[in-house]
């Protein structure tokens, strides 16, 4: 009889959400075999990949792909760079999500949010390649934008592509302005789902403009600012390969503090064709993002709960 009842139950619960699980199945489809079916394919990071032998026929390798990165010379370089850059990214790019989301919810009229957001969210449908060539139409040492305005108030014109010094903050700034638009858009439907009655409360209580942002918006997208950071940290050990190669164009004079682990995998498997080393680095990223997503989820979820991802 339970088991009856069970089958009677599952089958009620399929003609229910009969619609729900036909609109996921092709998202359910694509992660299955983009996502899982090449999982197999870790193998390679201890194997000495020979591609006539294929991926099962080549010989084990144990950990030496591992060592030809943690050896390196350039290990601590491109590890520091990848952590700092992306934890500025995620810093910058959540504060300026915020706020930008706190400028759209403070535009009353709904003709001109839907101006402004859509000119914000132009630039993440553009390419890093198209974003790559904008940035050196700026900042080209011989006739670009920036360079052409110095020159105009008696300056002298900067090497961009020759000091590495600037980059970390025009990086920052063509990563912002990429992706805040959509960014935002988050933080923006959160605001739209607070309880009007708290700022009508906050307004009979004599709260300003900046104070019902401060005491009652903030607070409320709090949650949706703790998800967000927690999901983007578990990417902190990857870098955007398209911002890094194309926006710096590969310049090896702005290797100290652009060169990040995804460029130098890509060089090395470039010049080497070593897969087996580009499959370890791959691994090895994916298990320390793994650890730094579940480490801070468990760090929230002791100090808020409720705030936890899960």
């Amino acid at each position: 009889m339970k088991k009856n009842t069970k089958q009677v139950k599952k089958k009620m619960y399929l003609k229910d959400n009969l619609q729900l699980l036909s609109l996921a199945l092709p998202t359910i489809i694509l992660l299955g075999v983009f996502c899982y079916w090449p999982m197999f394919g870790v193998i390679l990071a201890f194997k000495d990949y020979k591609v006539p032998k294929g991926i099962f026929g080549s010989p084990w390798a144990g950990f030496k792909n591992f060592e030809f990165f943690f050896q390196s010379q350039d290990a601590w370089r491109v590890t520091r760079n990848t952590l700092a850059l992306n934890f500025m990214f995620i810093a910058v790019g959540i504060i300026c999500g915020v706020v930008f989301a706190l400028i759209m919810f403070e535009v009353k009229k709904a003709g001109h949010v839907k101006v402004y957001q859509t000119v914000s969210i132009i630039p993440s449908f553009l390419s890093w390649v198209a974003v790559g060539y904008i940035v050196y139409a700026l900042l080209d040492p011989g006739k670009g934008i920036v360079n052409q305005i110095l020159v105009f108030f008696g300056m002298e014109k900067i090497p961009w592509y020759s000091e590495a010094k600037y980059w970390p903050l025009i990086l920052l700034l063509s990563k912002i302005w990429q992706s805040v638009g959509l960014g935002s858009i988050i933080y923006y439907a959160a605001l739209m789902g607070v309880d009007a009655e708290l700022y009508e409360a906050a307004e009979i209580d004599g709260a300003g403009r900046l104070k019902k942002t401060w005491y009652v918006s903030i607070p409320q997208i709090v949650p949706i600012i703790i998800i967000m950071g927690i999901l983007d940290i578990g990417k902190i050990f990857r870098a955007d390969f398209g911002l890094f190669y194309n926006v710096t164009r590969n310049v090896g004079a702005l290797y100290p503090t652009t060169d990040v682990i995804d460029t130098y995998v890509f060089r090395a498997l470039m010049t080497q064709g070593n897969i087996g080393m580009a499959s370890a680095v791959g691994l090895f990223q994916s298990v320390v993002c793994f650890v730094t997503l579940m480490a801070t989820n468990l760090i929230v979820k002791k100090i808020s709960p409720e705030n936890a991802l899960f």
